[in-house]
């Protein structure tokens, strides 16, 4: 902690405040001058400009009168998607709390909002119960990429399950609303096509997947449970591959995949023929479609994506076009992964009729900035302490580490 040399609580004629903020929680900027003094040593004024620069580190956030300004909770907030929508909620205006177990989330995608008087982050797993004031839940706490929820199926299956059980349990206490972040996987290996929201889904019930598909399945349900026998007010979206800033480069997907793999001179693995079908947005189009979503008055499920869909191999032209890198890059065909689905092609019509969203970062140019993303991680690593590789989705073969 640090305080001003000048006494212990130092009365600063700079500021109205009382002391300064070097030690709490947030750093004030120092506009007001009440008087000159004499400061031979620039003490003082060097501790101005200390304050100031520190007081500037963050983001600019839009100024809401407290009528306006919501608590907002969003768990697995220190993750890919969860960590922008910190972002948006926060320049919005808003006071937002993040909680995660960094189970898959890293501290430094929120570190810039630390010390901010409406930011604060708790290190906490949604399995136990939390007690805290909030307007509005965001309920994104999970793993979400394959090998991440294969690597640990219980862990999975109890952040979906007693994560979203105590989430809904803390809505109905303090009267806030909640938004379920459920997934396209719901749908399984779909045999509809496009898939709506009325789809009921073809799922593997006892999978390698079926840790996450099935665990997100659960959730729903007891959202819907919960709305029609606790009045707890839901919302439901159910997301699609998304990219972008901030994603894991071993997500073991295939943007992550193809761009990591082209960017370290290795071939693009592509897991069986290559006939999949994936639709894909990026991370700025879904975090608006969550805030649309939550402020909406639909609590029915709404699918969020981009509904173009993508082969594999067009995804691979795709990124051609953007990176001289890529272009350059062999593919390589490999075992298809089991219960894989063939075909995603999501219908977004209940999105666009009922919340006046669809998707605007056109593929090409959020593609390129994953990839700049990915190289300024690739040169932040060069010093070979950890260089990620792509990881399959495949079940982690014996005993798992346990986490629970």
């Amino acid at each position: 902690r640090t305080h001003c040399s000048l006494s212990r609580r130092t009365h600063c004629s700079l500021s109205r405040r009382t002391h300064c903020s070097l030690s709490r929680r947030t750093l004030l900027p120092v506009t007001t001058h009440t008087a000159p003094c004499h400061d031979p040593h620039g003490l003082i004024s060097g501790m101005f400009i200390l304050i100031s620069s520190f007081s500037q580190k963050y983001p600019p956030v839009k100024f809401l009168s407290e009528k306006d300004r919501k608590r907002i909770l969003i768990t697995g907030g220190a993750g890919f998607v969860g960590s922008h929508l910190t972002d948006k909620l926060m320049m919005d205006g808003h006071e937002v709390t993040v909680v995660d177990n960094f189970f898959t989330g890293r501290k430094r995608n929120v570190e810039h909002w630390i010390g901010h008087e409406n930011f604060e982050l708790i290190n906490h797993d949604v399995v136990e119960p939390l007690y805290i004031e909030v307007d509005q839940i965001y309920h994104l706490a999970s793993p979400a990429s394959p090998p991440n929820y294969m690597y640990n199926p219980i862990k999975t299956l109890k952040t979906n399950t007693i994560g979203t059980l105590n989430m809904l349990g803390l809505a109905k206490r303090v009267g806030a609303r909640l938004l379920l972040a459920s997934t396209s996987e719901v749908y399984g290996d779909p045999e509809v096509h496009p898939q709506n929201e009325e789809y009921w889904g073809h799922v593997n019930p006892i999978g390698p997947r079926a840790c996450y598909d099935e665990g997100k399945r659960v959730a729903e349900t007891m959202c819907y449970a919960y709305m029609k026998q606790e009045g707890v007010e839901v919302r439901v979206a159910r997301i699609f591959n998304t990219f972008g800033s901030r994603m894991h480069m071993n997500d073991g997907r295939v943007v992550s995949n193809f761009i990591l793999q082209a960017l370290q001179g290795e071939p693009l693995t592509v897991y069986g023929s290559g006939s999949q079908t994936r639709a894909f947005q990026y991370v700025s189009d879904l975090v608006n479609g969550l805030v649309s979503l939550m402020n909406s008055n639909i609590s029915s499920p709404v699918n969020l994506v981009n509904p173009t869909y993508r082969y594999p191999l067009s995804m691979y032209f795709t990124l051609s076009k953007t990176s001289d890198t890529l272009s350059r890059s062999q593919i390589q065909f490999l075992p298809e992964a089991q219960d894989d689905p063939r075909r995603r092609r999501p219908d977004i019509r209940k999105a666009k009729m009922m919340l006046g969203w669809e998707p605007v970062v056109p593929l090409e140019e959020g593609l390129n900035k994953t990839i700049q993303y990915f190289s300024r991680e690739l040169e932040h690593q060069a010093n070979n302490q950890y260089i990620p590789k792509p990881k399959a989705a495949r079940q982690k073969k014996g005993r798992p580490r346990q986490h629970n």
